[in-house]
């Protein structure tokens, strides 16, 4: 089957740029055009890879927003040790990957199956635009959708109006799938839900709520609508782990596991493994491998594990690459065969939220809050949840680096809410429990954790030790955090007026300082 699809993309691929390849002689044993309409294959082989681009590399994920929102860290000097995780732009690769793998195709594919009425596929293709560009806005602000490729312009939307277009499409997605739960032509091609198009629905439904808390600061009215027709929806939410949206790894090992085992350039943060072991949290285990050399661990025996500071002063690779890894069994693709996008426990956080800020729908904050955790403890295979959000005396702790002299990388932790839900609490501790927890589930899918440090403050992660920010990409204060990417060079020099338009639009300079529409600095409520 494999073979197939690779056969079949690589036609697709060749005709695609061959207007005249039907006039040509044919080869009688070649797939033919008409073959590959059989069973949707002249449609359906474009999505597996459309999908498997969602997650940029090394570069595009890896050191840029895992660094950011200090899930992982890095032991490597990259360039002297000033490069992206210490504030200096050195790599920007996110928006070629998505505009070349995601959003061309997803148009060529578009533009196939509206000619043959196969709407299904058209709204999947439209929906995986908006996974793409929906988080390709967190990195840059502004960014091409509604004009992307028109032949008349080439400006950027804002992200007031990108919003609206991406709920707009949602409409008409969500629609289109609740009319044809029975549809099975995805079927073949679809390795997340197998076909099954009402646990599309759901999803889209779930990706709504997200978009609409994303905004609830900048534009409260709107999110409030959206969040609320979210969860007022009978096609239902993701609340089960059972219906979670996963990108298959299509047989590849998952590419943390390479960067961490064959390069050896990530490890465990320090901040995960100050809230971790602060917090006796049993997803330890799953997310991080222990020690084998107890002298670095020697402030928490108990608990063997060890993280690198994000922005840490950083001398030889060597230095650091005993720390914890990953856990091994990422290194195994046939124990792990997928990566998340958005799981239960994502939802039940923002529902938490929602209930603080008065959504209709939004249930129960503390019932939700504890729904998250307990689905995030269920995902991982992780012990001990009750006791768990029984605990209101654990804190984080402080950190030390056992390898750097004096207090070089070391800090302070700034965490003072424990796990246990308190009714008594205001909004605004209530809050930062919620996103403290949703960081720590976010673990394989850090983007939407950068978004809510950058949206509300929390968690109240260290500032990097290391800050080389300065004039050529913008400086970032001391004690403060990077707030965006800035607009990549091939769009300023091969579409300089969009990028202007765009800067204009963005509200500020095309600086990593510069706070994107939703990220207001204010208060949260």
């Amino acid at each position: 089957m494999k073979k197939l699809i690779y056969l079949i993309t690589m036609v697709i691929a060749f005709s695609a740029c061959t207007n005249d390849f039907e006039e040509t002689n044919t080869n009688p044993y070649q797939i033919s055009g008409e073959s590959l309409k059989q069973d949707f294959n002249h449609v359906g082989a474009f999505y597996s890879s459309m999908l498997s681009q969602i997650f940029g590399n090394q570069v595009d994920h890896n050191l840029t927003n895992v660094t950011f929102a200090q899930h992982l860290a890095t032991p490597t000097p990259f360039v002297g040790g000033v490069n992206n995780t210490t504030y200096y732009i050195r790599w920007n690769g996110y928006w070629a990957r998505e505009y070349n793998n995601v959003m061309a195709p997803a148009k060529q594919v578009i533009d196939i199956a509206a000619a043959d009425g196969y709407d299904v596929f058209v709204e999947w293709a439209n929906l995986i635009r908006i996974v793409s560009m929906s988080r390709v806005t967190t990195y840059y602000g502004p960014i091409l959708y509604t004009n992307y490729g028109s032949t008349e312009s080439a400006l950027y939307d804002s992200e007031e109006t990108l919003y609206n277009a991406f709920f707009s499409d949602l409409d008409r997605i969500i629609s289109v799938f609740s009319a044809n739960t029975d549809y099975v032509g995805l079927n073949n091609f679809d390795a997340s839900y197998g076909g099954d198009v009402s646990k599309w629905a759901r999803y889209a439904n779930s990706l709504r709520l997200q978009l609409a808390m994303r905004i609830s600061k900048v534009a409260p009215d709107l999110a409030k609508a959206q969040g609320e027709k979210a969860m007022a929806d009978p096609v239902g939410l993701i609340e089960t782990n059972a219906d979670n949206f996963n990108i298959s790894l299509y047989g590849q090992k998952f590419h943390p596991a390479q960067i961490c085992f064959e390069w050896g350039d990530t490890r465990m943060s320090a901040t995960m493994e100050s809230i971790l072991i602060g917090y006796k949290d049993n997803r330890i285990a799953p997310f991080f491998d222990p020690v084998s050399d107890m002298s670095l661990v020697t402030d928490h025996p108990d608990w063997p594990y060890k993280g690198i500071r994000n922005g840490a002063e950083l001398v030889a690779k060597d230095d650091r690459l005993s720390f914890s890894t990953i856990d091994v069994s990422f290194n195994d693709p046939a124990k792990v065969t997928k990566r998340k996008v958005m799981s239960a426990d994502e939802v039940f956080f923002i529902k938490a939220e929602a209930a603080l800020r008065g959504w209709a729908g939004a249930g129960d904050a503390q019932a939700n809050y504890e729904a998250g955790v307990r689905a995030s403890f269920e995902l991982w295979g992780a012990g001990g949840v009750d006791a768990y959000l029984a605990d209101n005396t654990s804190l984080p702790i402080d950190y030390n680096d056992p390898v750097a002299t004096g207090a070089v990388n070391d800090f302070v932790n700034q965490i003072t809410t424990t796990v246990a839900w308190d009714e008594a609490a205001s909004n605004e501790i209530k809050l930062e429990k919620i996103i403290t927890q949703k960081w720590i589930a976010a673990y394989t899918n850090e983007m939407e954790a950068w978004v809510d440090y950058r949206r509300t403050g929390y968690p109240k992660l260290p500032p990097v030790y290391q800050n080389s920010s300065n004039s050529d990409w913008g400086i970032i204060p001391d004690g403060e955090a990077i707030k965006r990417m800035p607009f990549v060079n091939s769009e300023r020099e091969g579409n300089a007026a969009g990028v202007a338009d765009a800067t204009a639009k963005l509200g500020g300079p095309d600086e990593i300082g510069t706070r994107l529409w939703w990220d207001t600095g204010g208060p949260n409520f």
